[in-house]
C-alpha cells in the first residue's frame, strides 16, 4: 500500500509570495497554511500599547520592535514554522530578511479565550526552541492578566494581575505598568 500523500504542503517560498498578496495572515506549520482571525478593538489597543511603549524605550538603540505584520520564523521537532506574533522585539544582526526575524528577543503575544490555549502552549514550546528568545510575554485580553516566560528562569510563569503592578522585561530592561498595558481597554471591563 502506498502512504498517503499530503496534498495540501506548501513549500516555505510559496508560502511567502503568497503572503505578499494575501489581504489575510497565514500561519506555516510544517508545510500547511491556517488562516489568522482577525482581532477585536480590545487585542489591537493591547498590543498597541505594548508596542508604543517598547518602541519609545528601544527608540535610537540596536533593538527594533515589530507590530503584527512580522513574521518569526523559526524551526522545532523538525518542522519549519512561521508565526505572527502580536508584538516581537528583534536585536541581532543575523536577522536580515525583510519579511521575518530568526533571532528574537522577546516576544509578546495578545491571547483570547479561544487563541490562549495555542498560545500558552503550541507557541509558547516552539518559541522556547529559538536560541536568542529571552522572554515570552503573554498578554490576555479578556481579563486583566500578563503572564512572562523567562529563559533565565527555566521557563516558568510569572503572572501579573494587579493592575498597580508593573511587568519587568529584563530582556530590554523595561518595566510595563499593567494598567499601562490595558490603558483605553479597562473602562470596556
Amino acid at each position: 500500500m502506498q502512504p498517503a500523500v499530503k496534498t495540501d504542503y506548501i513549500c516555505i517560498d510559496d508560502y511567502l509570495a503568497g503572503e505578499e498578496v494575501s489581504e489575510i495572515k497565514h500561519e506555516y506549520v510544517g508545510g500547511v497554511v491556517y488562516a489568522m482571525a482577525g482581532g477585536t478593538k480590545d487585542h489591537n489597543q493591547i498590543a498597541l500599547n505594548i508596542y508604543s511603549s517598547l518602541r519609545q524605550a528601544l527608540r535610537g538603540g540596536a533593538c527594533r520592535v515589530f507590530v503584527s505584520d512580522v513574521k518569526v520564523r523559526l524551526k522545532a521537532l523538525n518542522d519549519e514554522l512561521f508565526y505572527y506574533p502580536d508584538v516581537v522585539v528583534g536585536c541581532d544582526s543575523r536577522d536580515t530578511h525583510r519579511l521575518y526575524l530568526c533571532y528574537p528577543k522577546l516576544i509578546v503575544e495578545v491571547s483570547s479565550d479561544s487563541t490562549e490555549r495555542l498560545d500558552r502552549r503550541e507557541k509558547r514550546w516552539a518559541y522556547q526552541t529559538i536560541e536568542t528568545l529571552e522572554e515570552y510575554l503573554l498578554v490576555s485580553q479578556d481579563r486583566f492578566e500578563a503572564t512572562v516566560f523567562r529563559r533565565r528562569k527555566n521557563w516558568d510563569a510569572e503572572v501579573f494581575r494587579n493592575l498597580n503592578e508593573s511587568v519587568d522585561l529584563n530582556s530590554i530592561s523595561l518595566s510595563l505598568p499593567l494598567s499601562g498595558i490595558y490603558e483605553g481597554v479597562i473602562q470596556n471591563r
